[in-house]
């Protein structure tokens, strides 16, 4: 067999409705990305109607982001198990009940108790959506449907608190989570009709792994999250830092040792895996530092709203949206290495750019920075994917995917965390020794003051130090997308024919080696 016959072999094997099935795989994401992102537009209300805390408003946002964060590698080892479609389903159902849930909540106990079930829903769905993805489209045209899903997560990140800005204008609070349930019933009918079943070999459950994992994940996640607040020295982030360390030590081990692993750690050492991961890491690193910063710039240096911020990151949404098409065909005609490298230095570029703000600037200047990102995201996120995914075999794909969900919520966990220290240190470093403490530690408190007692020095002082903060943040940040870049040009590798098939097994890699 030729390599044309092998390139017609696969067309013809092509699921006719692949296109259809990518639309409701993109609806799933879009859903758990803008519930994310509208639910920090409504917590002022939330937090009036129900009488919340901020104790109770910090568990409202984390409980989500802890059981999200710690089930991702177990519900991508039970999909594999038990049917991809079948978990992606059974993650929507839970997602749009617990909307509701959320929506009626009466008060804020029962509120954080359905953002839990809403984490549960959502670690089921997010792996499911891409290792069902990597299964229908083959090697060719996989880079596109990467491209596309991978979009969402930018369109959402931007449409949400637009969205939910026009829904808090006309209604109550809980509209943002009705949101949700028409797009989730809509999702589930779609994938009932449209998409096929599929599950890797059957294996015995590795439960003390699944134990380890969601132990580990949720300490590591916990730790990060306290660190901005409480420091690194506090001892409940020392003692979740040590639980993170033990657990996922044991996690290793326990992998490496049994006969039937719920994540096969033998892909790290593949060069490809590897330089995708980390370069990943290192990318999500640095976007979480660039949501941290400069949306409080936004709104505190150049006073926007809320919503007139959110609108502002629409120039790397609409880059996003412009490169995206272009990255997936360039990866696939000139290999992911080249593209991902090009894609990343573009990023930093960005982030060079935007070292460059002022407590003056206009808007065209971010505008632009944002620009640039965006089409360096558009051209590195779809080839560093599907690098990473490529890499996984077909048995795996649901624990693969769950493998790049939690490498992209630590590197963009860490981000925040470590960023943000470096942004609130300069800050404090750069105010004058004789503002009020409060004042050194937070520009919003800075400017609280400023506007309760008239000093508007201390206002002009707050938006200098944080400009000046801001802009060492990215440029450790733009390092980190630099050292991404390095990485994916020495471990990722080339196709060396564009335009030959890649072997799906040493049978075909033969038949190709024949064929030449």
């Amino acid at each position: 067999m030729n390599t044309t016959d092998l390139a017609e072999a696969a067309a013809t094997s092509r699921d006719p409705r692949r296109w259809l099935i990518l639309i409701v795989l993109c609806l799933s994401t879009l859903v758990l990305v803008i519930d994310n992102m509208v639910l920090n537009v409504a917590i002022p209300q939330i937090a009036t109607d129900l009488g919340a805390s901020a104790q109770d408003i910090q568990w409202i946002i984390d409980s989500y982001i802890l059981v999200f964060a710690g089930l991702l590698l177990t519900s991508g080892s039970l999909s594999d198990k038990f049917g991809r479609r079948l978990v992606m389903i059974i993650g929507l159902a839970l997602f749009g009940a617990a909307s509701v849930l959320a929506a009626f909540a009466t008060t804020p106990e029962l509120l954080i108790a359905g953002r839990v079930v809403m984490g549960i829903g959502g670690a089921l769905i997010m792996p499911s959506t891409l290792s069902i993805l990597i299964t229908v489209f083959d090697e060719d045209e996989r880079p596109k449907a990467i491209a596309a899903w991978s979009a969402v997560a930018v369109v959402g990140m931007v449409g949400g608190p637009v969205t939910g800005g026009l829904l808090l204008d006309h209604f109550w609070w809980g509209s943002v989570f009705v949101l949700n349930v028409p797009i989730v019933v809509l999702a589930i009918v779609a994938a009932l009709v449209l998409m096929p079943e599929s599950k890797g070999p059957w294996r015995k459950p590795d439960l003390p792994g699944m134990v380890l994992s969601v132990a580990g994940m949720t300490a590591l996640v916990w730790t990060i999250i306290m660190v901005p607040t409480h420091g690194f020295t506090d001892s409940g982030t020392m003692t979740a830092g040590a639980v993170a360390v033990i657990c996922l030590a044991g996690f290793v081990i326990r992998e490496l040792t049994t006969d039937s692993p719920m994540v096969p750690l033998g892909l790290f050492g593949n060069r490809v895996f590897t330089g995708s991961s980390f370069s990943l890491v290192l990318l999500t690193f640095a976007n979480g530092g660039l949501l941290l910063a400069l949306t409080q710039y936004l709104q505190f240096v150049l006073e926007y709203t809320p919503t007139e911020t959110a609108f502002a990151f629409t120039p790397m949404a609409v880059a996003v949206l412009a490169f995206n098409g272009l990255g997936a065909t360039l990866a696939g005609k000139v290999g992911n290495r080249s593209i991902t490298a090009v894609g990343l230095t573009v990023t930093a570029a960005g982030f060079g750019l935007l070292t460059l703000l002022e407590p003056t600037s206009d808007f065209w200047l971010p505008a632009l920075a944002m620009a640039v990102m965006g089409s360096g995201f558009g051209l590195a996120m779809p080839a560093t994917i599907g690098a990473l995914m490529g890499a996984v075999p077909g048995e795996h794909a649901g624990v693969g995917s769950a493998l790049n969900d939690t490498i992209q919520q630590a590197g963009a966990a860490l981000g925040v965390a470590v960023l943000g220290a470096v942004l609130s240190s300069t800050y404090s470093d750069a105010m004058p020794a004789d503002a009020p403490e409060s004042g050194r530690e937070s520009i919003s408190d800075a400017l609280a003051i400023s506007a309760a007692t008239g000093d508007t020095g201390l206002a002009a002082a707050a938006r200098d130090a944080f400009t000046s903060g801001m802009s060492t943040t990215f440029i450790v940040a733009a390092c980190s997308v630099l050292c991404a870049a390095a990485l994916s040009l020495v471990l990722l590798r080339e196709r060396k024919d564009p335009d030959a098939p890649i072997p799906e097994s040493d049978e075909d890699a033969e038949m190709l080696a024949e064929s030449r």
